[in-house]
């Protein structure tokens, strides 16, 4: 079997730039903000949260996340209808990509997750190794602000802190240990 690889990090903290890393030396990479974007655009869910949080969560046929984020989060029942509604599905398209790297020809050197949530969202199951990508705080908040994301001290609060994503304990019938990437280091990379 290709060797099943969680990727995770904070907002801004490179794991994008890690992701491309990684491909550039032969692995397989799925982007789960990717995938959610491409739910968001399907007809299903962008009705489920019209009806849940109402029409100003949508611009013409597309779910407007900015608005989204701010109902959602707005409480946590909101944040856990949410997850509930994505997390499943997010969970099913990752095992689907999964068994297509595990049947490739010829295989890939790895097969590569980015789970922004990878802990918080119970998805760290049956994962070979987890990387967690750290970046100082300055930096995360710069890179965040330059991408218009909104209200960071709010996200990073439903998140766990880098150190605790970097410690976290992979769960998986392997031994293989967890690695954490400093973006300020740029390490050379080897699968």
């Amino acid at each position: 079997m290709v060797p099943f690889v969680g990727l995770t990090g904070g907002i801004g903290a490179g794991k994008s730039t890690a992701l491309a890393a990684l491909e550039r030396q032969g692995a397989v990479c799925l982007s789960t903000d990717r995938v959610v974007h491409q739910l968001y655009e399907s007809a299903e869910l962008r009705d489920a949260v019209v009806e849940r949080f109402g029409p100003s969560v949508v611009q013409g046929e597309r779910v407007d996340r900015a608005a989204l984020a701010r109902a959602a989060f707005a409480g946590d029942d909101g944040r856990a209808w949410l997850e509930q509604l994505l997390w499943p599905r997010v969970g099913a398209r990752i095992a689907a990509w999964r068994r297509e790297a595990d049947e490739a020809r010829p295989p890939p050197r790895a097969a590569v997750v980015e789970v922004p949530l990878l802990f918080e969202s119970g998805l760290d199951h049956g994962f070979d190794a987890t990387i967690a990508v750290v970046a100082d705080e300055a930096v995360r908040e710069r890179r965040a602000a330059a991408r218009g994301h909104e209200a960071l001290s709010e996200r990073a609060a439903r998140q766990l802190t880098q150190q605790e994503k970097a410690e976290r304990p992979i769960r998986s019938s392997t031994t293989a240990p967890s690695r954490t990437w400093r973006t300020s280091c740029r390490p050379s990379l080897t699968c």
